[in-house]
């Protein structure tokens, strides 16, 4: 399979994700008069669709900026990608469990939500860690050379964001606030990785570049 094809089959699951999103705005049956008052009945549907379609928009960023990272791929990372892609499509799922939990308003359905979206989330960040070891093991298959320095300060970012999910966990035993405060806060930290990432895949290409221009100058 060539990089074109993964990237065009990691593009649709995408797409139909940030999709499929959506699908869970519908229409109740009402009152007259009492739109506005429905309204505000769905504020947990609204936070969770705006918080998975930023989860989700983040990841298919960072999904695009390591594949400018990779130069070929084989069969191994392939079967990676694909098990990436099926971390991130149960985000859906949990999104769900936290909207019902928060409508509903009980404690212990808030707890096991939260716990539900935050071991997705955990599976989505393992996965990309693995992405990120499986080419430090392979640099037949990077694109980039002589950013080993820059790469070696973001290449444990997967990792704390797992530390921040897995802290999500434990702090909604004690306050179901705190533990989604530490959910949304392990997002904004994955947006935060990308840009991080992102940063060192332009150095990459910048170098490149420049050496490239000096060859051509020899």
């Amino acid at each position: 399979m060539s990089k074109d094809r993964l990237n065009a089959i990691s593009d649709g699951v995408f797409a139909i994700l940030l999709t499929i999103l959506i699908l869970e705005f519908k229409p109740e049956t009402i009152r007259p008069g009492t739109l506005g008052m429905n309204l505000v009945h769905q504020w947990p549907l609204m936070v969770m669709y705006l918080l998975s379609y930023f989860y989700v928009g983040t990841s298919w960023l960072f999904h695009h900026d390591y594949f400018q990272y990779v130069e070929r791929t084989n069969r191994t990372l392939n079967i990676l990608n694909l098990v990436v892609l099926f971390a991130v499509t149960l985000i859906n799922y949990a999104m769900v469990l936290v909207i019902e939990a928060l409508t509903n308003g009980n404690n212990a359905d808030i707890r096991v939500a939260f716990i539900a979206y935050d071991l997705v989330a955990i599976f989505i960040s393992a996965a990309f860690l693995i992405l990120y070891r499986y080419l430090e093991r392979h640099p037949e298959l990077n694109a980039l050379k002589g950013i080993k320095t820059h790469y070696n300060r973001i290449r444990m970012d997967p990792a704390r964001s797992v530390a921040i999910y897995v802290l999500s966990i434990v702090a909604s035993f004690f306050s179901v606030v705190a533990a989604g405060l530490l959910l949304i806060a392990g997002v904004i930290f994955h947006f935060a990785a990308n840009l991080r990432f992102s940063k060192v895949v332009h150095t990459g290409f910048v170098q490149k570049h420049k050496i490239k221009e000096g060859h051509e100058e020899i």
